[in-house]
């Protein structure tokens, strides 16, 4: 038994009739060499179909004329029968009658041998390999088989020839004479391998296919282990053996030339001899077959199962010390680059042995599997990719550099420094995450689509291997959105906002005077309440959304595991969206996992902000034009800043000057508003617009910022309960002052701070940046889009989208679980929810000095 990979080596007997040294000099220098037109195909036939004088050659597979002295047997073979025992009694008797009286059976025993021994030869030593070898050698003269140049006649077919660069023009030159196809007429999607089994004596046994699981050792149903030979369909199969049964199920070994059926355009049928790649095959001592290197590999054709036989040290009924199981099984197909007709090139099985000391069987268990893998060319795949990574990435760039530019000119700030190379790193990490998304969604669905929609085959799924790429542009879009989203998010919780009060004491009462024992007259106290309904309204629309995210999350496992979509990430060419439970289930593909679950992500989220901003908004509830329209009802105004000297301005002036009034006066208001008896509530005369995006001066705001740093001094309102009176005061003082000044400024009452109201030109809308600089005045952009939720969740939908879509993609790749993927990712959802929530509330009262024990 040949030396495995860790295996163990049972000596053969040398051959005592010739000296190596005879041998030696009988062998030829040179081997004979495959063309690039070399094909391995042959006609198919069966022994019975040989005629009365005829005999099936057990070599060529094929009928043959008898000889004068030959007739046919029992089973149409021919040549003499020896009884024989084994390797060390038997090498000697077959490697004789095989080169003396080119007895087949001998021959194929003989081959046999070298077979069990891996196929491996030395020069250096005389083996069954370097035996059969030496009688191909000296057998130059005898004619080819079926004009294969390595198969002689009379001997088996074992090897490819041992020259460098031989195994990729066998395995990538020569396409399969047949076309396969998914659908339509012409649907071919069945791989009919058979083979030809020759017990360990050499006797062919019979033509079979390989359907039914004659090379699974794994055992299955009939209707999950024919799936393996299902074009299209990738196959794995795992399981763990006891060594009992192998010993019982496989007394002595089979063995198997393995070929592919298939009909030519005359129906006539052919098959075409598959090449194997024994991993444990040594030449001159080196697994040449375990390099990365195909031009290094030999290729060879026979292979078998289990060995009991040669692992058996004196007595050829005791139980074996060591015996060698076939514990990886590979079948590869590859497909034939830009073929449109489901062309492939000959298949290729790929087999690792294991050897195995029997110790205790009953005890002793084996892991063996069996896989069928579909393989293409990706580098054309590849290269497309990297074009498009390379040109959306070239367009990020600008679009970052758009956007620093418009930050800087928001923040009033000409200088380049470090913290506009950092906001810059930002913006890029947001826009690349963008770019990755969309190369992924587009590969993902190109093969979902192309895969699965097509009928003559023209590609193939990615193998796992070459999955990592895509799995890596995931990643990194993840990891990108993710910043771009903290970024977000960090911007929203440190926004400058205030609440003006437009309300004016309405007259004077009578207040007692502390100390004095006497009353004294004083203006009636404008009322905190509105103010406070206000900021509560304005706290619970922060982290409102154009989604229901718990509908969203539902919904996609509704549809993926109720209806079934997930069955079309299977790697098999069917459509169909549910399966039997009888039948074979293939390997997920995490391309298409991903691509199912972002067009379904994606449509049910498109479907939901349609629907919101079609039908809910407007017949049901708006809730930041709500707002708006609440400010204006309760005489507020709100001022935000999102940055130094950009903001938005919400306008809430009461047009009938009072607000603070008894339900008879304010159902009177609405009444005189909606029949147009009052004014239009715009900031501009005669004009509905109350919404602006402002550019403040330089000079407005640090006047706004003297003010603000004592609004804001000891963290503002938090410690009424604690705080000394004249903090409290001064704070108050402050609030005071800061609504004075605004109100001032909104009232053009400041001269040197004034501002004027313009629209945005189409290209500043595009560009999302104001040409316009506030030098001496502030500009008020008319704003009919209510940008202002853009400090909110509401205004990042598609942000907030794409993470939710990513985070539930990363997690399924990582667990391959729809559901603990659902589960996790509105986890996150609820935990940056409240985070934004807790963390907004707090920012909202520390900069209007709003109690936050009244935000509830």
């Amino acid at each position: 038994m040949a030396t495995g990979r860790g295996g163990v080596r049972v000596a053969m007997v040398a051959w005592p009739a010739l000296s190596a040294a005879v041998m030696t000099a009988l062998l030829f220098s040179a081997l004979p060499r495959v063309s690039q037109a070399q094909s391995f195909s042959l006609p198919f036939r069966q022994p019975e179909s040989c005629s009365h004088n005829q005999y099936f050659d057990i070599s060529a597979l094929s009928c043959v004329p008898c000889g004068a002295n030959q007739r046919q047997d029992a089973r149409g073979e021919t040549g003499m029968s020896l009884t024989s025992e084994w390797f060390a009694k038997y090498l000697q008797s077959s490697a004789a009658a095989c080169w003396v009286y080119a007895n087949l059976t001998s021959c194929q025993a003989l081959g046999n041998m070298c077979v069990m021994n891996m196929n491996s030869y030395d020069f250096a030593t005389f083996d069954a390999c370097r035996l059969f070898q030496f009688i191909f050698e000296n057998t130059a003269g005898l004619r080819t088989v079926h004009y294969v140049s390595f198969w002689r006649q009379n001997l088996p077919w074992l090897f490819y020839g041992d020259q460098l660069g031989l195994a990729p023009q066998v395995l990538s030159t020569i396409p399969l004479p047949t076309n396969f196809s998914f659908k339509g007429q012409n649907q071919n999607t069945k791989l009919k391998f058979v083979a030809a089994s020759y017990d360990i004596r050499g006797n062919f046994l019979k033509w079979q296919t390989l359907e039914g699981g004659v090379l699974q050792l794994c055992p299955d149903t009939e209707t999950r282990l024919n799936a393996a030979y299902s074009f299209g369909t990738t196959y794995q199969q795992n399981c763990e053996i006891p060594i009992s049964k192998i010993l019982t199920d496989f007394p002595t070994p089979i063995f198997y030339d393995v070929y592919l059926e298939y009909t030519d355009e005359n129906q006539h049928q052919y098959i075409w001899a598959v090449p194997v790649l024994n991993l444990n095959l040594q030449h001159n001592k080196l697994f040449v077959n375990q390099d990365s290197s195909s031009g290094n590999w030999l290729l060879t054709r026979r292979i078998f199962l289990v060995d009991a036989v040669s692992g058996q040290e004196n007595d050829l009924g005791s139980q074996p010390r060591v015996i060698r199981v076939a514990t990886q099984i590979s079948l590869s197909i590859h497909l034939v680059p830009n073929t449109k007709n489901g062309n492939i090139y000959p298949p290729l099985i790929t087999i690792a042995y294991s050897d195995i000391d029997t110790k205790d069987p009953n005890l002793q268990s084996v892991k063996v599997s069996f896989s069928v893998n579909y393989e293409m060319n990706q580098e054309e795949a590849h290269v497309q990719t990297d074009i498009a990574l390379g040109v959306l990435g070239g367009l990020a760039v600008l679009l970052s550099l758009l956007k620093t530019a418009g930050w800087k000119r928001r923040l009033g700030s000409p200088m380049i420094d470090l913290q506009t190379v950092m906001k810059f790193l930002l913006y890029y990490a947001g826009d690349l995450a963008n770019v990755f998304f969309i190369i992924t969604v587009g590969i993902g669905l190109y093969w979902l689509i192309f895969f699965k929609a097509q009928k003559s085959v023209s590609v193939f799924l990615p193998m796992p291997v070459q999955e990592e790429r895509f799995i890596t542009y995931v990643g990194c879009a993840f990891a990108l959105k993710a910043l771009q989203f903290l970024h977000k998010l960090i911007s929203q919780i440190t926004i400058d906002i205030f609440f003006i009060d437009w309300e004016r004491p309405k007259g004077k009462v009578l207040k007692a005077v502390e100390g004095e024992g006497g009353v004294r007259s004083a203006t009636v106290p404008v009322s905190i309440w509105r103010t406070y309904f206000v900021a509560n309204e304005w706290n619970e629309i922060q982290t409102v959304r154009k989604i229901n995210p718990l509908f969203q999350v539902l919904t996609v496992i509704f549809f993926l595991e109720v209806v079934g979509f997930k069955n079309l990430a299977l790697m098999d060419s069917s459509s169909s969206l549910s399966r039997s439970p009888s039948s074979y289930i293939a390997p997920y593909s995490r391309i298409l996992r991903y691509a199912v679950s972002t067009a379904l992500w994606l449509v049910i989220g498109i479907i939901q902000i349609v629907f919101f901003a079609v039908f809910y908004e407007r017949f049901i509830e708006d809730k930041i034009r709500q707002f708006v329209d609440l400010c204006c009802m309760s005489n507020i105004s709100v001022f935000l800043l999102s940055h130094k000297c950009f903001g938005y301005y919400i306008h809430g002036r009461s047009v009938h000057g009072h607000a603070d009034t008894n339900m008879e006066e304010m159902n009177m208001n609405l009444k005189r508003e909606a029949e147009n008896l009052c004014s239009q509530r715009g900031l501009v005369p005669n004009t509905d617009g109350q919404t602006f995006q402002i550019a403040v001066s330089s000079q407005m705001r640090q006047h706004y910022d003297r003010i603000h740093d004592t609004l804001t001094r000891k963290n503002g309102p938090a410690r009424l309960l604690n705080s000394s009176a004249s903090t409290f005061e001064q704070s108050i003082k402050a609030y005071h002052t800061m609504n004075k000044f605004l109100g001032s400024f909104i009232d053009h009452v400041h001269k040197e701070m004034d501002y004027f109201i313009k629209d945005k030109l189409l290209l500043e809308r595009i560009l999302g940046m104001e040409f316009m600089e506030p030098m001496d005045k502030s500009i008020f952009y008319n704003d009919e889009g209510y940008s202002f939720s853009s400090v909110l969740y509401y205004g990042n939908e598609a942000t907030l989208l794409i993470f939710d879509l990513l985070f539930f993609c990363v997690v399924d790749l990582a667990c391959q679980n729809f559901i603990l993927a659902a589960f996790l990712t509105y986890l996150q959802q609820e935990i940056f929810r409240f985070i934004r929530n807790t963390v907004g509330q707090r920012n909202l009262a520390s900069k209007t000095l709003v109690d936050q024990r009244f935000l509830i």
